[in-house]
């Protein structure tokens, strides 16, 4: 796996509520279509020079729930912007919790831990919450952020099912209603030469779209032996090997790519088949690491993916690959992008730093969002498009069987893992 492997915190806050009852009546009044947000405008030919960033107005008054690798090195880069003050963090564990909180200078009393960690955030005076636990906690952890009135800024997956991905799309519409924020953290869509290369799609410089190969793949995550309780699966990325606490290898890390397949596309696949297994040594969860994945679309297009997450993969690969009768194109997460042949040839360039780049950039949209008064969050329904689509993928490939998005839809499946033992 590359350095830098985007991936969810390491660790987990939750609140001590049922997820079944939380979750499930959070998408009373949710709706399966699909409303994916709407093209960027036209790029110029070459990707603009940035923009000098917007003057720092106020303090965002922040909180953190997840504050393991990823959340405490999300907290650093909003620290680093200049717009926000943490004023509370919240892990499963007590000494992460204290130790994020003693670097981002948070009071010793608004340091929470525990089942109730983000319960005991959300009640503390924070305007928005930063939500970077493990997939399973995300959906339920930002619906109550979002219902408390507060912004949301949000990992990825959105969630590890169905109910979990509808009460997202309910939330971030509530959240609009509400004049809140509510941002999820891709990085793909951020970069400006993918940008272009997105755009240019759009624009037709493809012809007729006949095929789209996206590609996941990393080295692998640790999967020790479990314990009495879930607890030893909550930290270094471990619960990645679960499929309800981490979404699957497809909906953990592949789904960077395959979100970028439905950014440029501007929609998601109806149906898919294909088929996976486990494929790493002494395995204890039940998460696939390899797969091979065809899903349909409505304009008929092949979409196919692969994902592989075997431990002698030194190079990762996270990439979108858009096949024309005129033309082909790149986006990628590391290396080059770009649009080959046609009317809107493009040679692109390097995507560079992307893991990092593409998190300030979110972090500096965020802000401006909230300062500046701007709730249209399109990143929400896109990302729960996404995450649908990984789900459809994990579950038709595990089945070895053809699985249409609306007979997943209508099973409405829900994952549950056993919080018994665990500290409220």
């Amino acid at each position: 796996m590359k350095p830098g492997c985007p991936s969810s915190s390491e660790s987990a806050a939750e609140v001590p509520l049922s997820r079944r009852k939380f979750v499930g009546g959070a998408i009373a009044a949710a709706t399966a279509a699909s409303l994916l947000g709407a093209a960027p405008a036209r790029a110029a030919e070459a990707p603009a020079p940035a923009a000098a960033p917007p003057a720092i107005t106020r303090k965002i008054k922040v909180g953190l729930i997840g504050a393991g690798g990823r959340g405490s090195w999300i907290a650093r880069l909003f620290k680093k912007h200049g717009g926000y003050e943490f004023h509370a963090v919240a892990d499963y564990f007590p000494q992460v919790a204290g130790a994020a909180g003693e670097a981002l200078g948070v009071d010793p009393s608004r340091r929470f831990s525990g089942l109730s960690g983000c319960q005991k955030l959300i009640a503390s005076g924070v305007e928005a919450v930063l939500c970077e636990t493990p997939p399973y906690f995300l959906a339920q952890q930002a619906v109550a952020v979002a219902e408390a009135g507060l912004h949301v800024y949000m990992a990825k997956p959105v969630a590890v099912d169905v109910p979990g991905c509808l009460a997202i799309g309910a939330a971030g519409k509530r959240s609009t209603e509400k004049q809140r924020c509510f941002l999820v953290d891709y990085q793909m869509p951020t970069d400006p030469i993918n940008i272009e290369v997105a755009q240019r799609i759009r624009d037709g410089g493809l012809g007729p779209i006949e095929q789209v190969t996206t590609v996941g793949i990393c080295g692998g995550f640790a999967d020790p032996p479990k314990t009495a309780t879930i607890e030893s699966r909550l930290q270094h990325l471990i619960w990645v090997n679960d499929v309800a606490l981490g979404a699957d290898y497809i909906g953990n890390f592949d789904i960077h790519a395959i979100d970028a397949a439905l950014w440029v596309l501007g929609r998601r696949p109806i149906a898919a088949m294909g088929a996976s297994r486990i494929g790493r040594a002494d395995p204890h969860g039940d998460a696939r690491d390899v797969c091979s994945v065809v899903f349909d679309y409505a304009d008929g297009f092949v979409h196919n993916h692969l994902g592989q997450g075997l431990a002698d993969n030194t190079d990762g690969e996270l990439s979108c690959r858009i096949f024309g009768q005129k033309a082909n194109a790149l986006v990628n997460y590391w290396g080059k992008a770009y649009l080959r042949g046609g009317p809107k040839h493009y040679g692109g360039g390097a995507v560079e730093n992307l893991y990092e780049a593409g998190a300030v950039r979110n972090i500096a949209a965020f802000y401006q969002n909230v300062t500046e008064g701007r709730f249209e969050n399109p990143t929400v329904q896109r990302a729960v498009d996404g995450a649908l689509t990984c789900i459809l993928g994990r579950e038709a490939a595990a089945r070895r069987t053809r699985l249409t998005m609306d007979e997943l839809l209508k099973e409405n499946k829900r994952l549950e893992i056993d919080l018994t033992g665990l500290k409220a």
